[in-house]
């Protein structure tokens, strides 16, 4: 049986998730709306329904038009690198694959909606969505990676010198 292809599936699947979560949110509260799944926890988390014409943090609210060119551009850069990754590189595509699929959920809501969808509402933290925490963790698994890689990097081939060659001090 053939595998079937890890980051195309997994951008599609970050892609239908962060769209479905955002029509959800968008069909059941009005902007600006707010309800804590857990009254107990209500002080600390809520789904509340914001719009963000910005990026991280509402910052740049005016130059939606710039982060829709930005998006394509990390959508390009993501594609291009994939096809000269090796397969075996499993963390990083499984990165990737996430980084990509957000990236594509915004973009969606960008030239769909002129903003974005966020209702994760963490109250000592910025609203943010579906996408946006597949970004930042595909962020972490993509320096996990890099960590990893150099640890395991074979140590640098000095030429060895012989006790006599020494200089001591």
């Amino acid at each position: 049986m053939k595998r079937l292809p890890l980051v195309p599936l997994l951008a599609l699947a970050t892609l239908a998730l962060d769209q479905l979560t955002k029509w959800l949110i968008a069909s059941s509260l009005e902007i600006g709306q707010s309800i804590a799944p857990i009254p107990a926890l209500s002080n600390l988390f809520a789904i509340t329904h914001v719009t963000n014409s910005g990026v991280a943090f509402g910052l740049f609210k005016e130059a939606g038009t710039f982060f829709i060119f930005v998006a394509v551009v990390v959508i390009t850069v993501i594609v291009s690198y994939l096809r000269k990754l090796p397969n075996d590189q499993r963390l990083v595509r499984l990165a990737l694959g996430m980084q990509l699929g957000g990236a594509f959920g915004n973009l969606v809501d960008r030239l769909r909606l002129g903003y974005v969808v966020d209702f994760i509402d963490f109250k000592f933290w910025p609203v943010f969505n579906v996408a946006d925490s597949a970004i930042v963790i595909g962020v972490a698994l993509l320096a996990i990676a890099m960590w990893r890689e150099g640890r395991s990097a074979p140590p640098s081939q000095e030429p060895q010198t012989s006790g006599s060659e020494r200089i001591s001090g």
